[in-house]
């Protein structure tokens, strides 16, 4: 009996994309950074001879980021490294937040700061570049939107991204700087 075709579930939007070995690490770590009341931004793999495994992660309750966060998630996510092994040899790890100038790797991040700089580099040339920067415009599952410095507007296919993050401004600082407390 034939088994009737399945199509691949599309991209959740809210999930950074990652491919080979950070693809294999996020999968490892995702169900317990939830768990946790976190959400994966990035998982980059750099270095040979000693690779360095870089987790951002935001609060999902959306509270500033502490270095109490960064130790949980160190703890959780190297004791998940250790048994999941998926890099041979010695490596360290690095945790921390995103940042302000936070690369935009979730449709989420593009629509929070939608009207704020970002800069864009690409897989694969469009119109001849793979560099461009301008105002983040939003995106959904399949592309992001860019209004470029020339004033023409883009829709990158997401996975078309290699990099993609803010630009620090003034009106980003601003835009992200925390409430004043109250006595």
């Amino acid at each position: 009996m034939d088994q009737p075709e399945t199509t691949p579930a599309p991209p959740d939007p809210d999930l950074p994309r990652h491919e080979g070995l950070e693809a294999r690490i996020a999968d490892a770590i995702l169900p317990s950074l939830g768990q946790m009341g976190y959400e994966l931004v990035r998982v980059q793999v750099s270095g040979k001879e000693r690779p360095v495994v870089q987790i951002m992660a935001d609060r999902a309750d959306g509270d500033a980021f502490r270095v109490e966060d960064c130790e949980a998630i160190s703890h959780a996510v190297g004791a998940i490294l250790d048994v999941a092994d998926p890099i041979r040899g010695e490596w360290m790890l690095e945790v921390s937040s995103a940042g302000i100038d936070r690369p935009l790797t979730r449709a989420k991040d593009w629509n929070r700061f939608a009207g704020h700089l970002a800069q864009v580099e690409l897989v694969v040339p469009v119109e001849g570049r793979k560099r461009f920067k301008g105002i983040a415009l939003g995106a959904d599952a399949e592309v992001a939107r860019l209004k470029a410095e020339d004033g023409t507007e883009h829709a990158f296919p997401r996975g078309n991204i290699r990099r993609a993050k803010l630009v620090l401004t003034d009106e980003l600082i601003a835009a992200t700087a925390a409430p004043p407390t109250q006595n």
